[in-house]
């Protein structure tokens, strides 16, 4: 067990830039493809996924002056909101953990074979989503079977609700023969965000309110253009943060570039992974009777959204100052905020490409995350501490605000 481990981990380890031209170029294969196609294809879906990274790290790097100034107010605290990282190694400590892959393949692959879902999930590099409820699990009842059935039972419902959401996900991101499978996103946020929209629905005024960068360009000429919009929204974070002019113009120019940029490195992932999704419609035409099959892909693939980065700039102010100012708040969320770029995917795919709604859902989303990590906090904490992750005090993240790890939470207190 020991040996898988080592070798499942040294795999995922390797990270999506590695590992996504191989798993590509193997499907291609698998699909038919000829062999020089699917060595290029899986190239530039790993090229695009490395430009994904240093366009979010550019992002982060932009925002750091605001976030900066923010988080000189919010000391006091009694948790650590120490970030996904952190919480996806110590999932990966669960005894169990080396047979998460190969068994979650073989099932997906199965479930595709008998017709049963129309997803094959290639994000393997994310099974962390998965690990971290069956670890928690295993963390608080002590129990290997549990923690591997929760596993297995997460990596199978990202296979159906990828299904569920498809349709609106190519629709929307233009994104054909894919979908999302990075489950708290999925299965958490987007519910959310599709709550909230239902809810805006019923408010007069607001239902009405309907705004969109597309609808902007067209009205405001240049100055609705993403570029400039980038610009303003920079100048304008700088200036509520009281930046000096050395970090504010960095800061604008930074997020100008996210705007420009981000939709490129997708439409270089999107180029590579065209060719797969037609050989795979052929391949299953002829094979299963159907053409139907969608990629299970990161959430990163749904960045290339102008209105997603816009989103993601002006939320994480508005997130910063509820968690100062709203009572029973007990961290600072830095982790929440690395979290908030993927958050806005599925908010503004929710939304439609509506700026106000998109906004106003990921926001109602880290407020209903800031009470949820916090009460999950002991159980968090306790499962880090297992796994041999130091927290000082209490520590949490985000990921531990999905309903599943409040419930195994709930349900441990209830039989301690």
């Amino acid at each position: 067990m020991d040996t898988l481990l080592h070798i499942v981990k040294t795999i995922t380890g390797l990270g999506a830039t590695v590992i996504l031209p191989i798993i590509i170029t193997l499907l291609g294969l698998l699909f038919r493809l000829k062999f020089g196609s699917a060595i290029k294809s899986g190239l530039l879906v790993g090229v695009g996924f490395l430009g994904l990274g240093l366009v979010v790290n550019l992002l982060n790097d932009s925002l750091q002056p605001a976030v900066d100034y923010y988080a000189k107010s919010g000391s006091g605290y009694t948790i650590t909101d120490i970030g996904w990282p952190a919480v996806g190694a110590a999932a990966w400590m669960a005894p169990f953990a080396a047979l998460a892959i190969p068994l979650g393949l073989i099932i997906n692959l199965a479930l595709v074979r008998l017709k049963w879902t129309k997803t094959l999930n290639v994000d393997i590099w994310n099974y962390m989503h998965f690990l971290i409820p069956g670890a928690l699990a295993y963390f608080l009842f002590h129990s290997f079977w549990l923690g591997l059935i929760i596993t297995l039972a997460m990596s199978v419902a990202a296979l159906f609700i990828g299904d569920k959401i498809a349709p609106k996900w190519q629709e929307y991101f233009g994104l054909e023969g894919t979908t999302n499978t990075t489950i708290i996103f999925s299965a958490w946020v987007y519910p959310i965000a599709w709550l909230t929209n239902k809810i805006i629905d019923f408010i007069p005024g607001l239902n009405k309110l309907d705004i969109s960068l597309q609808k902007l360009n067209k009205r405001l000429g240049i100055i609705g253009d993403p570029v400039i919009i980038g610009v303003l929204v920079g100048i304008i974070l700088g200036l509520v943060t009281r930046r000096p002019v050395t970090e504010l113009l960095p800061m604008a120019v930074g997020i100008a570039g996210v705007m420009v940029l981000m939709p490129k490195v997708v439409g270089v992932m999107m180029e590579g992974l065209s060719p797969i999704g037609k050989a795979a419609k052929q391949f299953m035409l002829k094979r299963m009777g159907t053409s139907e099959l969608n990629v299970g892909m990161d959430i990163a693939l749904g960045l290339g959204d102008p209105t997603t980065i816009t989103t993601t700039v002006v939320s994480i102010p508005i997130v910063i100052l509820f968690a100062l100012i709203l009572p029973g708040v007990h961290f600072f969320p830095i982790g929440l905020l690395m979290s908030v770029t993927y958050i806005s995917v599925l908010c503004t795919l929710a939304s439609k490409g509506n700026l106000f709604r998109s906004i106003l859902s990921t926001v109602v989303l880290c407020i209903i995350t800031f009470y949820l990590e916090g009460y999950v906090a002991p159980g968090a904490t306790e499962m880090l501490t297992g796994a041999g992750v130091k927290v000082k005090g209490l520590g949490s993240d985000f990921v531990f605000s999905e309903p599943w790890n409040v419930l195994i939470y709930w349900i441990n207190t209830l039989v301690k």
